[in-house]
């Protein structure tokens, strides 16, 4: 009888703990990220000159805050008693309709090219290209200083506060710093077209010039107060990164009830991926490029050992969203950009059906004209091109010795997303032969 007191008394201080603990977070939360109802106006704090990356010491130790609180004994309680509260917190969500997509993706998988299908939507989406830039430039002395555990909680949090159409939390790492919220230096600000349309672009450097066969403004400075504004009146959200690599970090932005995101994560051969990082980043590829003359891999080697992480994080990260756990059912959806390349109008409505977005006409007419075109547009970040003979380019560039080296250390990841061993050069370089096994991902 004494040991059940016991538990109980256990049980009770725990939850009093834990009670106390979620208050704490929520009050430092609610400073970063102010929550809104969609009506609302963010209100942007001034920014000053000291604000940056020489100020965002104090950023971080704001953010860090905001970590996840450790596991204990009661995990299994709370799970079980957040699996049943499912239906109710989807009757809950986001009542207004609004989508929020995150594709999620890693450098030269394509996403460049398929996050086009939902900036080209229209007017009812607000599209975001790789605002994580910024993060991920002030960041990267603090990870590696903590072994990379922070920054993947700091980039959910800034998806958090774009998501509901905050832009202070990015003015911190935005450098210069914006000065009364406005910035010329947003990274690739011209491949969101909800960037350069009304009344975001107020004025325009050059009158309009073809891009992607939509005309599009070169526009000045970028007042993130009036890209807020807008933000607010758009019916969906969608962002693309290339720098969230772990999806189990995003269960806190998943399942916040101001939401409703879904998680599209693009995967690509880890055999292109890298063949097309040696043309595209070839100065920090060069290793790999005297590699290819020499014909000799040390597989010891930092950048072998550094290449089977990247695949192993790709793996996991597939690996948990497959397996359903509660938070991410019906919330998460891996594409293969091989599948996209080859059949990119039905991919594409698979994509907008598993949103919840209308699949536009827009949208429809855009990939028609960029994936059916007989001359390649210049540029590494193209993406008007042949789409299928840009999948199958790679195969002919890439020497079999580097080949070999992949489908060794990228073997786990390469079975788990249905792409063909090759045993010799002959096989690599005959297109005839596919190297994708048909496969569909529950």
């Amino acid at each position: 009888m004494r040991t059940k007191y016991a538990v109980v008394f256990i049980c009770v201080v725990a939850l009093v703990i834990i009670e106390k603990e979620s208050n704490i977070l929520s009050r430092v939360s609610d400073k970063l990220i102010p929550r809104q109802t969609p009506q609302q106006t963010p209100q942007t704090p001034e920014s000053d000159n000291n604000t940056g990356p020489k100020g965002s010491a104090a950023v971080l130790n704001v953010l860090l805050a905001k970590q996840p609180a450790t596991k204990n004994n009661l995990t299994n309680f709370f799970e079980k008693k957040e699996v049943d509260e499912t239906d109710s917190i989807k009757a809950q969500r986001n009542s207004s309709g609004r989508k929020h997509v995150l594709l999620m993706a890693s450098t030269r998988t394509g996403s460049s090219f398929v996050g086009e299908f939902f900036n080209q939507h229209g007017e009812t989406m607000f599209y975001l290209f790789e605002p994580l830039w910024h993060v991920e430039r002030v960041m990267a002395t603090a990870a590696e200083v903590n072994n990379g555990t922070i920054l993947p909680g700091v980039y959910r949090d800034i998806l958090q506060a774009l998501f509901l159409c905050d832009f202070s939390p990015l003015e911190m790492f935005i450098s210069p710093p914006p000065k009364n919220h406005v910035t010329p230096d947003l990274f690739r600000r011209e491949s969101s077209l909800s960037l350069c349309e009304d009344p975001v672009c107020t004025t325009v450097l050059k009158d309009v010039f073809e891009r992607y066969h939509c005309k599009i403004r070169q526009c000045g400075p970028l007042n993130l107060t009036l890209a807020s504004e807008s933000c607010l009146t758009k019916q969906h959200h969608a962002i693309k990164t290339v720098r969230v690599r772990q999806l189990d970090t995003l269960q806190p932005l998943v399942e916040d009830l101001r939401l409703d995101v879904t998680v599209i994560q693009l995967v690509r051969d880890p055999r292109a991926i890298l063949a097309s990082r040696m043309v595209a980043f070839s100065s920090k590829y060069r290793t790999w490029k005297a590699w290819a003359q020499d014909g000799q891999v040390p597989e010891d080697d930092e950048e072998v050992k550094r290449l089977k992480g990247n695949c192993d994080q790709v793996r996991i990260s597939a690996e948990l969203g497959l397996s359903k756990p509660h938070w991410l059912k019906g919330r998460y959806m891996l594409v293969r950009y091989e599948d996209i390349a080859r059949y990119p109008m039905q991919k594409a409505e698979e994509m907008y059906k598993f949103t919840g977005i209308p699949f536009s006409s827009q949208a429809r007419d855009w990939i028609l004209r960029n994936t059916q075109t007989t001359e390649e547009a210049s540029g590494i970040y193209s993406t008007q091109k042949n789409s299928s003979e840009q999948a199958e380019k790679w195969r002919i560039g890439i020497p079999f010795t580097l080949v070999q080296v992949v489908q060794k250390v990228c073997a786990p990841t390469m079975k788990l997303f249905g792409y063909k061993f090759v045993d010799d050069e002959k096989a690599l370089t005959n297109k005839s032969i596919s190297l994708l096994e048909d496969k569909q991902f529950p």
